[in-house]
């Protein structure tokens, strides 16, 4: 699945020619004037709450009020979200900032065009959480030898776990990661297939009700680490930079809203993932940046570098539209 995925995310870069025409949205002009009739947008997004801003701003039409008909399809990860964004099945995608930058060090023309969202500035209470129910590890370090669930592989996730161990004194290449999707991860742990998961909210929330704890997050990598980032293909770009200036407009009011509103934020979480109510009051909610943080992608650069998923520091002046 791993080799797969990654000539997925690596080769894309040879669909753009048979996709000539399709980065842009379906057949309305540049500036989705009201004669033509709104920019018709599909949107790859991951049912997490780090994309309750996105789905929080088309309910209270900020994406209409930019002349956009948004549709949000939800996919596993953004190593999937990468491919359809370049190939023009999405005009827009969601990723964690890690696969953009491997992406970008494999030529796929992408561009990162708004913030997705951000760890909190507390290690303890993040939205995001290294998870055990072993009481005998109790810091990452003890995962070595262990395995780890991530939901991609060679993405923020298994990226973020590595740095932890290391910076706790451990070795990270005696980690195992495993692939799981976020909704599985909790069944793998309770029938001993993973040691560890690391998940996110509305996931974090329902772990800790079983009584596992947690050994490390996001913030504990870097505090306000950037997780995520909305991209878009360059050939959108060339073709539609108006729609792309009108979506990046919409999401960055999405954001300031959605951290001016936490209780909508937990409402709108409801809508689209399987969580309840009940629940959803329980989660810690991720940081909303309206802009872009250059400084920490640069940060999570450096690890890369670190851990040989990169040969040289990502040019994060190129990645950001």
């Amino acid at each position: 699945m791993l080799r797969t995925r990654l000539i997925a995310l690596f080769a894309v870069t040879a669909l753009v020619a048979s996709a000539a025409g399709c980065g842009g949205s379906d057949d309305s002009s540049d500036n989705g004037t009201a004669a033509s009739g709104p920019d018709k947008v599909k949107v790859g997004v991951i049912p997490i709450v780090d994309v309750a801003p996105i789905y929080l701003g088309k309910a209270k039409g900020f994406f209409t009020k930019q002349n956009i008909d948004l549709s949000l399809e939800q996919a596993q990860g953004g190593a999937a979200i990468v491919p359809a964004v370049v190939s023009g099945q999405y005009q827009f995608g969601f990723s964690n900032v890690v696969s953009l930058m491997l992406g970008q060090s494999k030529n796929v023309p992408i561009k990162a065009v708004a913030n997705g969202n951000n760890a909190t500035a507390d290690p303890a209470k993040d939205f995001s959480g290294l998870v055990v129910k072993d009481p005998a590890i109790t810091r990452p370090k003890d995962l070595e030898g262990k395995t780890v669930a991530s939901n991609t592989l060679k993405n923020i996730v298994d990226t973020s776990v590595k740095d932890l161990v290391r910076k706790d004194g451990g070795d990270p290449s005696k980690v195992k990661f495993v692939e799981i999707p976020f909704p599985d991860m909790a069944a793998a742990l309770d029938a001993n297939r993973v040691q560890a998961i690391f998940v996110v909210e509305p996931f974090l929330a329902a772990a800790k009700a079983k009584g596992w704890k947690t050994i490390g997050s996001f913030a504990g990598v870097s505090p306000n680490l950037q997780v995520s980032a909305y991209f878009t293909s360059t050939q959108l770009l060339g073709e539609k930079a108006d729609l792309a200036k009108r979506f990046t407009a919409a999401m960055k009011e999405s954001l300031t809203y959605a951290a001016a509103h936490p209780d909508e934020v937990r409402q709108i979480v409801t809508t689209y993932t399987t969580i309840k109510a009940e629940a959803a009051a329980a989660m810690t909610l991720p940081g909303y940046a309206s802009e872009i943080d250059k400084a920490s992608l640069d940060t999570l650069s450096t690890i890369l570098v670190q851990e040989g998923l990169l040969t040289a520091p990502a040019d994060t002046a190129k990645l950001v539209q």
